[in-house]
């Protein structure tokens, strides 16, 4: 087999994959606390017996992960809106445990219970719920989470750490679940709670927009290479079968 057709295969297929996620990025741009979707792509040299004469060197569709860095910051004023200082998350209640996030827009509901605007309970660092009243006056929240009402400390908002290694699975869009167990945060010397603030998506448009069209461009070049490459094969194939 021609060397070059897997080559423009395997391109094709990891362009395609990567123009996946850039698109998906790019919906959630306005999305608080979003984080972006990256792919790692590796290089597969397979060897001279193997495809030619020579080292063929393909891509694979690579190793998607979830990028950690942090999203701008807006000030809301909104005290029940909260974004978290340094490398640390906020959780909720889901439905099969507790899901970590960088959306901090929170609400309460009837019961005075501080939730996610999806009706999830937001969690302290024992991941029981948090309780207000809701006519008790002006909510205080302090960088170590603590939530003050009317003088009365009524719990600490958690705040979770998670392993630099740990493999992200996302949950709708703005929710991690790590393959690795999170700690509760301790040191609020390098994390902590900014009341009034959300974070919004750390996607980088113009980035993303470069990205796009750049991949668009190498997609059409490589899928102009298997054009090349039949038309060629069949040419071949007309000659050495003695047809014009």
């Amino acid at each position: 087999m021609e060397a070059s057709l897997p080559v423009a295969l395997s391109a094709q297929l990891a362009i395609e994959r990567r123009l996946d996620t850039v698109a998906h990025n790019l919906a959630n741009l306005r999305t608080a606390g979003f984080r972006s979707e990256e792919i790692s792509f590796e290089e597969l040299v397979k060897r001279a017996d193997a495809i030619g004469s020579d080292p063929v060197s393909l891509v694979d569709e690579g190793e998607s992960y979830i990028s950690t860095r942090a999203g701008e910051l807006t000030q809301t004023g909104n005290p029940l809106d909260m974004a978290v200082a340094g490398d640390a998350y906020f959780a909720y209640q889901g439905e099969n445990g507790l899901v970590y996030t960088r959306d901090g827009r929170m609400r309460i509901n009837e019961a005075g219970g501080i939730e996610t605007l999806t009706g999830y309970p937001l969690v302290d660092v024992g991941g029981a719920g948090l309780q207000i009243d809701p006519n008790g006056g002006e909510v205080i929240i302090a960088r170590d989470g603590m939530i003050t009402q009317d003088g009365r400390q009524l719990g600490a908002v958690g705040l979770f750490t998670i392993p630099a290694n740990a493999k992200l699975t996302r949950l709708d869009t703005s929710g991690v679940i790590p393959d690795q167990a999170a700690q509760p945060a301790l040191d609020f010397s390098q994390v902590g709670v900014m009341q009034g603030f959300v974070e919004g998506s750390n996607v980088n448009p113009i980035l993303e927009m470069t990205r796009l069209i750049t991949l668009q461009r190498t997609f059409e070049s490589a899928a102009n290479l298997v054009r090349t490459n039949e038309s060629s094969l069949s040419d071949a194939i007309r000659t050495l079968g003695g047809t014009s």
